[in-house]
């Protein structure tokens, strides 16, 4: 069956926590007036989400990776300002350094207010922050295609956006913390194999019909067809702290979903692999991001993140020249070279406590890093 070339638009959601800048901790409720000024500043491109010192913004469809920068800018630019106003500022990080999750308070919405109700507390603490990439493949077979096939680079992009290693004021060890509390959540993780998309919509509808979901939004996977666009919804990543992290992040997703159709174009395909050998890979971008490397399934063996990223730039470079982003494709050299955020965010923190600082104030040094790097 031959497919047509799809669009391979593309468009970004990002989720900040709101912080204090006096006491750099997290707001537990948004100030009357700061939605309002936010949405009336962009109108449907920002949101509440389910916590009050949460917001969330989506680009608009661009049809070009530098078109999504540009988004990507003037929102974080404009809720920066917006909230600095109010004495607030945005950070781009997975988590907070230090707030507690239980002195927060939920945004009283219907949506939120019913998924307070049937997740209980494990939703109470659901104090985190991601980053969505949307890519639209308009035939929707040849989108579950793709969909089966690109599981296997999920953890490859999440190694490079980790932003959450703190929590409650503690180094998790681990450079996703998000992901522990948003597994705890049902129907996320590695998502399933369809055989079509019409496979897809049947097993979806199970749960609608069984009154356990209203429709397939509700459906939390790493990696899922959107409920709203004709888009394959990537969801596995933190938010990286720099909007050039995001960028790349994004050109190379969209780079590999074109890729995939190339070799679709041909009758090939990428070899699937057990979703058990995937959450290992998974599991490793989640604990070490890019500093243990990732396993090769093709040569049995754990290869270093550096490597990886050289083999995956070439891969999807003929898709980088097409689609004019070989530049920020190429970033990924620069995120290994200075660390994700969540690297940079343990440096400063453990160069503080060996300058002498408390534990406190040195958590304080990290929020301000974020508060300026979600800016540059």
């Amino acid at each position: 069956m031959s497919f047509r070339e799809p669009s391979f638009t593309m468009g970004v959601e990002e989720e900040y926590l709101l912080v204090d800048k006096e006491s750099r901790d997290l707001v537990r409720e948004a100030p009357d007036g700061l939605m309002e000024a936010c949405s009336a500043a962009l109108n449907k491109q920002v949101s509440p989400e389910f916590l009050q010192c949460q917001i969330e913004i989506g680009t608009r469809v661009c049809k070009s990776v530098a078109e999504t920068r540009d988004e990507l800018t003037h929102l974080r630019g404009k809720i920066a300002e917006l909230a600095g106003e109010f004495g607030l500022a945005p950070i781009a990080a997975s988590t907070h350094p230090f707030a507690n999750w239980a002195d927060q308070h939920h945004t009283d919405k219907e949506r939120y207010d019913t998924l307070a109700k049937d997740l209980g507390g494990v939703v109470r603490r659901l104090l985190i922050c991601g980053m969505h990439v949307h890519v639209c493949i308009e035939d929707e077979d040849l989108r579950i295609d793709i969909h089966n096939q690109l599981s296997y680079f999920l953890p490859h992009l999440l190694a490079l956006s980790t932003s959450s290693p703190f929590w409650e004021g503690r180094d998790t060890q681990l450079n996703s913390y998000r992901l522990v509390v948003f597994d705890a959540l049902p129907r996320t993780g590695l998502p399933p194999q369809f055989g079509s998309f019409g496979e897809y919509e049947r097993t979806a509808n199970i749960l609608v019909e069984a009154g356990l979901i209203e429709d397939a939004s509700k459906i939390w996977w790493d990696l899922r067809p959107s409920a709203k666009f004709p888009t394959l919804e990537m969801r596995v990543c933190d938010v990286p702290t720099r909007v050039e992290d995001t960028v790349c992040i994004a050109a190379l997703y969209v780079c590999i979903a074109r890729m995939l159709y190339r070799l679709r174009s041909r009758n090939q395909r990428w070899r699937n692999y057990s979703n058990f050998l995937i959450a290992e890979n998974r599991w490793r971008a989640q604990r070490y991001s890019l500093e243990q490397g990732l396993i090769d399934f093709g040569v049995g063996r754990i290869v270093p993140y550096s490597d990886l990223a050289e083999e995956l730039i070439e891969l999807v470079r003929r898709d980088a020249e097409a689609l004019n982003c070989v530049t920020e494709v190429e970033h990924v050299r620069e995120i290994i070279k200075n660390g994700s955020s969540a690297d940079r965010q343990r440096k400063l923190y453990n160069d503080a406590i060996e300058a002498g600082a408390e534990t406190h104030e040195a958590l304080k040094d990290v929020v301000d890093m974020l508060m300026a790097e979600t800016v540059e």
